[in-house]
């Protein structure tokens, strides 16, 4: 009797008359990631909850060194990322041999104890990306009840609450996308994640015009917060590097670049040439939202701007609280979608782990059909 062989393990060299329909050059699933769905994944993965600490880093830094500072720091993303989208495949740039994550280019180009600390980065960095969003969602969402509360029984009541609740919240939604089998097919989270984006940074920032026009001008100064009795040399620098390093976070997703890469279908043109296109569309939009919502946040409230922007920076102004819920509402759905993004090659590494800690698991038809291709990213049953 013939063996029975699950489709899903055959591969190109099997000669199956059909696998080229439905493979790639590697025998993997064919991608299917075009320019579009690669900027929706960047503008998801850089426009994160680090615009809402803009106006502050601003006023660190003041008028000039501030948006200079954004400008350097989008031209190094983009000179950076360039760099990093042409280690996707070692030699040739169309039919080289693919590094499917950054690890992989680390170790083709590297190699030697740089693969082990870059991992050590790598990770770290994920984790405390996925950690930090956690936090940051729970308080967007704990900010929606208190703007209930206050509407309910008024500011008199200080509507304390745990974020807690909130936090394994948003646990269980990540465990529920956590089933989306692969990388590439999470592109309409990545679209409605950046919309979100939009959304939230678009609220920031005309509240901070209408500020604006309510104060009757530009607030502000060329050298950000001057030494004085309330900030001290050591503390003037001190924040100014601070200043520097939320910029930096902000346009940071260089440790995703290689995965976000490895969803664009196969060449022509290479998958570094769209990627290419996809971060000069990504990090202008990027920058330009992030410099209006900077300095337009810097213009309303000056020195006295908040590093949380939208959910604590209007406090004790007239702001209809509808408004900043619904600012509130869309940080955590972009959240839960940039968390994704972050998070879902670390889950594939854990995956991975695990099916060579447990290898008798992959003894079973079911378990070899499913993972016959190895994680692209995404958390597969095992």
């Amino acid at each position: 009797m013939a063996k029975h062989v699950s489709p899903m393990e055959v591969s190109v060299e099997a000669g199956y008359a059909g696998a080229g329909e439905w493979l790639d050059d590697d025998g993997r699933p064919r991608r299917t990631g075009t320019f579009w769905t690669a900027s929706a994944h960047i503008i998801t993965a850089v426009i994160g909850s680090g615009v809402l600490s803009l106006a502050w880093a601003i006023a660190q830094l003041g008028w000039v060194a501030g948006p200079a500072a954004m400008l350097l720091f989008a031209f190094v993303t983009y000179y950076t990322a360039t760099l990093l989208a042409e280690c996707y495949r070692t030699g040739d740039p169309e039919t080289g041999k693919r590094n499917y994550t950054y690890m992989d280019a680390v170790r083709s180009n590297l190699g030697g104890a740089k693969v082990i600390f870059c991992g050590v980065i790598q990770y770290a960095n994920l984790v405390g990306v996925a950690i930090g969003y956690t936090i940051a969602s729970s308080i967007s969402m704990r900010a929606i009840r208190r703007a209930g509360c206050f509407h309910t029984h008024g500011h008199g009541d200080p509507c304390k609450s745990s974020s807690t609740p909130y936090m394994i919240l948003f646990g269980a939604v990540q465990i529920l996308f956590s089933q989306i089998p692969d990388f590439d097919q999470i592109w309409w989270l990545s679209i409605v994640a950046a919309v979100m984006s939009f959304t939230y940074s678009s609220i920031g920032l005309a509240l901070g015009i209408a500020q604006t026009v309510s104060n009757g001008g530009f607030k502000g100064s060329l050298t950000g917060i001057s030494i004085g009795a309330d900030v001290t040399s050591t503390q003037k620098v001190w924040h100014s590097l601070q200043a520097f390093g939320d910029i930096a976070f902000a346009y940071s997703f260089s440790n995703i670049l290689i995965e976000i890469q490895d969803t664009i279908r196969a060449p022509p043109p290479s998958e570094s040439k769209v990627m290419q296109k996809a971060m000069r569309l990504s990090v202008a939009t990027t920058t330009v939202f992030y410099m209006l919502c900077g300095c337009m946040g810097y213009a309303a409230f000056g020195d006295a701007a908040h590093r949380d922007l939208v959910l604590r920076g209007f406090d004790g102004f007239c702001v209809p609280l509808w408004l900043l819920d619904v600012a509130n509402l869309a940080i955590v759905v972009h959240l839960i979608g940039a968390y994704r993004i972050h998070t879902q090659h670390f889950y594939a590494v854990v995956e991975q782990w695990a099916r060579k800690r447990w290898w008798a698991s992959a003894s079973s038809p079911a378990t070899a059909s499913s993972t016959s291709f190895g994680s692209r990213g995404g958390l597969r049953s095992w």
